[in-house]
């Protein structure tokens, strides 16, 4: 869409709109996903690094929430309503300086998880403010300027400033890190259940299966991105105090296999035609993604835990270092043939095959650490697992897709 000064009538885009692509703008905005998503996978091996393999566990899944339902609230929105003049622009804008301050929160949240005598989440909570407060502000402009889908809009309006106003209650009431856990079931399940009845109920919004297809690929590519980027960056300053070492370049081979290998499974997937094809199976997909982009970003947090324990500065022993890389793997590769299934309504044996065979290469990697091998060798094994469904897939699984894409 061309930019211009002049405000633009926020009536909805064309759902079957064609060409449709990711602006910008909407690109700028997961610039900022990227810090969130690096602070968080840098919080988590920290945690794992010292030994606080449960707590760090926890606050990285609440992490993941947290930013992947930000970018879900825009996205999903932006798909629809996007005008791209100028105050959407400022809008989104305001939007990022959220989620920059989330991110400014994470390391707080992470430490009061592992102290546990009170979760300390304000300064995400005050991030989110932040958000919502521009994000309802479009929802509004929707609202007066579509009244085609105004029930819609509302439901979207009351959810989101309901549970804002509970998760900020809860943010500074003074409740241990468990019972503050178990009190954001309230506003979480309002969260995930906003959005299904407005599209289900209330008409729902006109947003674009392909366009959201590209967003959501393009969130994969950044989160893949940022584990490489921090692994790199790790692993530049063990170089620069010790040297190359074999184990160095296994490291770096293992991280870089495993980006490929992921980036590789993922993209092998027609989502855009699926969700075309089945848009009412949208939430399946939507959601399920939350899945997708933790394990990718556990995984590189993994990575970190085993560039610390080659500078020995891990509490972490070989096979559990070698399982905070392996699990997430093995958890993106299920979850990725779940959705699948899933979404298709099909239950292939071929993908049951290939998911024990990958489980069969991440249980040996284990294996091995825990017999001595170095645990670089044992990361080159882990990435070794997504290579099992690209060979499966070109092989033979290619075949299935075709037959279960006509099926849809």
């Amino acid at each position: 869409m061309t930019a211009t000064s002049r405000l633009r009538q926020m009536t909805g885009r064309d759902p079957h709109e064609e060409h449709r692509a990711a602006t910008p703008l909407e690109l700028l905005f997961d610039l900022t996903f990227v810090v969130a998503f690096g602070v968080s996978g840098n919080e988590l091996a920290h945690q794992l690094a010292e030994g606080h393999v449960l707590a760090g566990i926890v606050a990285f899944c609440f992490a993941s929430f947290a930013i992947c339902w930000a970018w879900i609230n825009y996205s999903w929105m932006a798909s629809a309503y996007d005008t791209d003049d100028w105050a959407f622009r400022l809008l989104t804008m305001v939007q990022m300086v959220g989620v920059i301050i989330m991110a400014l929160g994470l390391p707080e949240m992470f430490a009061s998880v592992h102290e546990g005598d009170r979760l300390h989440n304000e300064v995400m909570i005050a991030g989110y403010v932040v958000m919502r407060v521009a994000l309802c502000g479009q929802w509004l402009r929707a609202w007066r300027q579509d009244p085609a889908r105004r029930g819609a809009h509302r439901v979207y309006l009351i959810t989101i400033l309901t549970a804002q106003v509970l998760w900020c209650v809860i943010a500074f009431l003074p409740l241990s890190v468990t019972v503050a856990f178990v009190a954001m079931t309230v506003p979480l399940v309002i969260e995930l259940v906003g959005p299904f009845i407005a599209e289900r109920r209330f008409g729902g919004t006109p947003w674009h299966a392909s366009h959201i297809a590209e967003r959501y690929g393009l969130l994969t590519i950044i989160t893949l991105g940022e584990g490489v980027i921090g692994t790199v960056a790790v692993m530049s300053a063990f170089v620069q105090e010790q040297g190359w070492s074999l184990n160095a370049i296994l490291l770096i081979t293992a991280g870089i296999g495993l980006t490929f290998g992921q980036w590789w499974t993922y993209f092998t997937i027609p989502w855009a035609t699926m969700i075309e094809r089945h848009r009412d199976r949208s939430f399946l997909w939507g959601y399920g993604h939350i899945l997708i982009f933790a394990a990718i970003a556990a995984t590189g947090a993994g990575l970190h835990v085993a560039a610390y324990l080659l500078e020995d500065h891990s509490e972490l022993g070989e096979v559990g270092t070698v399982l905070s890389v392996a699990l997430p793997v093995g958890a993106y590769a299920l979850v990725l043939y779940l959705l699948y299934n899933l979404f298709m309504h099909v239950l292939d044996p071929f993908h049951i095959l290939l998911v024990a065979l990958t489980a069969a290469v991440l249980v040996a990697s284990v294996v091995m650490a825990a017999t001595g091998v170095p645990v670089a060798w044992c990361l080159v094994v882990v990435a070794l697992a997504p290579v099992v469904t690209i060979v499966g897939y070109e092989a033979v699984g290619h075949r299935h897709m075709v037959d279960h894409l006509e099926a849809l």
